[in-house]
């Protein structure tokens, strides 16, 4: 048996982080921008739905609510000092493509930019906004999905506060029912 203690209600966030950091790119007003984001998470499967908070304070809220599409880019550790100076910063002053020596490149279906350094890319439209104004909540559906072509597990960021991350990219098989 684990010996446990008391947490706070503040920190729960720290145990449940629904997956990797990531990248959420948009472009309005001929301006693209870059903020890191850990608050997003699968609502379904065919087609794919996520779930994203985005802070109505956050630069990248008013472009998403205007433009309704953006780019999710999962990055990987070896650009981890990058992720971190993107939410360190506003794109309110800052280009942070220039600022952190990302590279931005053309997305298909989205005016908002792909990553070239990020292992993966999902384009995406927001398709349901109801809830932003009470919980920052944006429910966006993927139109297209890019990855890297390397069959090395990605070794991906997952935030645990304060300045604190964990990376994945270790990978195990254990018996399931689904194939």
């Amino acid at each position: 048996m684990t010996a446990k203690r008391s947490l706070p209600l503040a920190q729960v966030y720290r145990l449940i982080e629904p997956g990797p950091v990531v990248l959420l790119c948009t472009a309005s007003g001929g301006r693209r921008n870059v903020m890191t984001q850990s608050w997003h998470t699968m609502i379904d499967f065919e087609p794919p739905l996520i779930g994203c908070v985005v802070s109505e304070a956050n630069y990248t809220f008013a472009a998403l609510e205007k433009t309704r599409e953006c780019v999710i880019s999962v990055p990987t550790v070896e650009i981890a000092a990058a992720v971190v100076g993107c939410g360190n910063t506003s794109g309110r002053t800052v280009d942070k493509f220039q600022a952190f020596g990302l590279t931005p490149e053309r997305a298909s279906l989205v005016a908002a930019p792909r990553i070239a350094e990020c292992y993966a890319d999902l384009e995406c439209r927001v398709i349901d906004a109801k809830l932003r104004h009470r919980y920052n909540l944006f429910v966006l559906q993927v139109l297209k999905a890019w990855r890297s072509i390397s069959r090395k597990p990605p070794r991906t960021l997952h935030h645990m506060g304060k300045g604190r991350f964990m990376v994945a990219g270790r990978t195990i098989s254990l018996p399931s029912r689904m194939k």
